[in-house]
């Protein structure tokens, strides 16, 4: 009888290990996103107060990149207030930036940047969905 009690409690004991490896995993993970963002706004800021060499497309790429970052960052935010869950809107949010920073840099080829905006498209469908989804009751 204990040996099957004991096997009970396997789960969350396994659950609660995996749920800590997790959580230093995703703060280890935000402070690196950290150092990354904070070189991304100094190599912004650079592009910024000199103006004679800069190339929009760089700046754009930056900005983006930026973006990415601060968004990644927000989801680990939002992992924790939310309970150890990750919203699926972020995960949207997160797949349009990256979209919109390959249509910035990568915009030699027509074809790629309408497929691009095609996954654009799919992915603000499927986040309309989802933010509509908990309004509507059947």
């Amino acid at each position: 009888m204990e040996e099957s009690q004991e096997l009970e409690k396997l789960p969350r004991v396994v659950t609660g290990v995996l749920k800590v490896v997790l959580s230093f995993s995703l703060i280890a993970l935000a402070v690196v996103l950290i150092i990354a963002l904070a070189k991304i706004t100094y190599t912004l800021a650079i592009m910024v107060f000199n103006t004679s060499s800069v190339v929009p497309y760089d700046v754009a790429e930056q900005a983006v990149m930026f973006f990415l970052y601060f968004g990644f960052i927000g989801l680990i935010v939002q992992y924790f207030k939310s309970g150890y869950h990750f919203p699926l809107r972020y995960f949207i949010y997160a797949g349009i930036t990256a979209m919109l920073r390959l249509i910035i840099v990568n915009h030699e080829s027509s074809v790629d940047t309408i497929l691009f905006a095609g996954a654009i498209l799919i992915m603000v469908i499927a986040l309309c969905l989802v933010l509509y989804s908990n309004k509507i009751k059947i």
